[in-house]
């Protein structure tokens, strides 16, 4: 469901199984209930996760730290990385995608072709044969399925995104969206954080094992310009 990967006295990180919810629903406890319960303290959310993508959600142990969490946010001071597998070719193979997102059907967001508050992601895509890429990911914005629509903006939606690809998302174990790095500085100190541990078929291949070696450190990486 989830593991621990750090805690202090101000936050907690953990990797979050994929179909985790992030609230509670229909009696169903979320994320946050979930692992209040466990520690026996109470936690307050920074930044959230869809109940589709696995991996690193970072939690704040008061409401000072949250604060502080969550302002770090505001400034685009917390880098995060996230890893994705699509099986279709997509517009680009990397680069950026920026544009203002609004409300399609069924929950579904689109991008749009204005920039009033445009959601801003960079990516590269590597093939993992089998007509399938994995797909690295750079938000620079925190919008609602921000990535998820991206992609499918390129014409290459998750694999498995029930909303997304939702004709072919049957064929596959997970929606193949993972949280996979975190990095930022708090009261002078740099943490950085990697979930290399995550399920699904897909990720698990000798050619997708073989291709996520050449991203380990995501932020090394010659990212397209913003």
């Amino acid at each position: 469901m989830y593991s621990i990967l750090f805690q202090n006295n101000d936050f907690l990180v953990i990797n979050k199984a994929a179909g985790i919810g992030f609230h509670d629903e229909d009696g169903v406890d979320g994320i946050c209930s979930i692992v209040r319960k466990d520690i026996g303290r109470l936690v307050f959310p920074v930044h959230r996760l869809d109940k589709v993508t696995s991996g690193l959600l970072l939690l704040a142990k008061s409401s000072a730290a949250a604060a502080k969490l969550a302002k770090l946010f505001e400034l685009h001071e917390i880098q995060k990385y996230y890893l994705g597998i699509i099986d279709s070719k997509p517009k680009k193979k990397q680069g950026l995608v920026k544009g203002d997102m609004e409300r399609s059907r069924r929950s579904m967001w689109r991008l749009t072709k204005t920039l009033t508050s445009p959601a801003v992601t960079q990516f590269f895509t590597q093939s993992i044969g089998d007509g399938k890429r994995l797909v690295v990911l750079k938000p620079h914005t925190g919008k609602t399925h921000q990535l998820r629509v991206a992609l499918n903006s390129l014409g290459s939606p998750i694999c498995g995104d029930p909303l997304y690809q939702s004709a072919d998302a049957w064929k596959y174990d997970r929606a193949y969206l993972h949280a996979y790095c975190l990095q930022f500085t708090l009261d002078g100190e740099d943490f950085s954080f990697v979930a290399d541990e995550f399920s699904g078929e897909l990720f698990a291949t000798p050619a997708c094992k073989e291709a996520l070696v050449a991203y380990a450190q995501p932020e090394t990486l010659a990212w397209p310009k913003v």
